[in-house]
């Protein structure tokens, strides 16, 4: 590693440092734009660098976290953002050679990691909150409380709620955490090795080709995984809450594959401007219950392979 690499890795490792102290303070918005881009500089650094340089800037940002703050923040840092960055920006340099062809490390594996490290940051977080239900409950139900109190009255029209009601309030959102967790973490690292990718595309540095995502294919185990975890999440007590924490970002993951399989078999469409609009649209204002249909959807194309079955399908004749 040249001289130059090692200080655009310690760089690197600084401004991720940096963004993620600014993500504490300011206006809510720009706290989670920032927490979004607290690992770009790290995937740069893996994409454009490599792996040693990556794994240096996310020493050199754990590092620089544990001064500014203390050790179980910087532990917290290390272990969802500086990991992650430099495992999954490893894997999406990985390739094989056969004979002529160079086969690169497939897309929807990289997304199952990031699935994986999303629930282990959910799981990290449930455990540092409280490691059984009346704990995580208590710690719930004072959050509540402390919006109910300071927050929501600063909102015109906003309504009022009694104990029963932020009881209520306190349990669905301690059951919806743990989703809403994985599902942040493994967004936060595709959106971050998505624009690492482009930056690093533009500048002539990205040394694998760009993969046509709409094609990514999950491994079969995934399924598993899917099936596996979210019947884990109607178990009672702790284990279910941390199951759910894996469940939201394999679910995510299938709804990713659900969109890809819209992108496909809309190809060539007249309809194509309208369906894809309708559907991200769909996203936007019904978001979860569009996202459980495309995770239907991506479940079916890992078992029955409807785009495959599609580009086999030969075109037919104008009547």
């Amino acid at each position: 590693m040249t001289t130059h690499s090692l200080l655009l890795a310690l760089a690197a490792g600084i401004i991720s440092a940096v963004v993620f102290a600014s993500a504490t303070t300011g206006f809510m918005l720009l706290r989670l734009v920032l927490f979004f881009l607290t690992p770009l500089s790290l995937y740069l650094a893996g994409l454009g660098l490599g792996p040693i340089p990556a794994a240096i800037a996310a020493i050199t940002a754990t590092g620089a976290v544990m001064a500014m703050s203390n050790p179980v923040t910087a532990m917290v840092y290390a272990l969802s953002t500086g990991i992650p960055a430099v495992m999954i920006s490893r894997l999406a340099l990985l390739s094989r050679t056969d004979g002529d062809l160079q086969h690169w490390y497939p897309v929807g594996r990289i997304v199952i990691a990031a699935a994986a490290f999303g629930g282990c940051f959910a799981a990290l977080v449930m455990v540092l909150m409280g490691a059984d239900v009346e704990t995580l409950t208590k710690a719930m139900r004072t959050v509540v409380e402390a919006f109910v109190k300071t927050e929501l009255p600063n909102i015109p029209g906003a309504p009022t709620f009694n104990d029963a009601q932020i009881g209520e309030i306190t349990d669905t959102a301690l059951r919806s955490l743990p989703w809403i967790l994985g599902c942040l973490s493994m967004a936060t690292a595709l959106i971050n090795l998505w624009l690492a990718g482009r930056i690093t595309l533009a500048s002539g540095r990205l040394t694998r080709p760009w993969p046509d995502l709409a094609g990514m294919e999950l491994p079969g185990m995934a399924a598993f995984g899917l099936i596996g975890a979210t019947a884990a999440t109607f178990a009672s007590g702790f284990g279910g809450l941390l199951a759910g924490g894996f469940a939201g970002p394999f679910t995510l993951a299938f709804a990713l594959l659900g969109l890809c399989v819209a992108h496909v078999l809309t190809r060539g469409s007249p309809w194509r401007n309208f369906i894809l609009t309708s559907l991200y649209a769909a996203l936007v204002v019904i978001s979860a219950g569009a996202s459980l249909v495309l995770a239907i959807i991506g479940l079916a194309e890992t078992i029955f392979h409807y785009r495959r079955a599609s580009e086999r399908q030969p075109p037919t004749s104008p009547s």
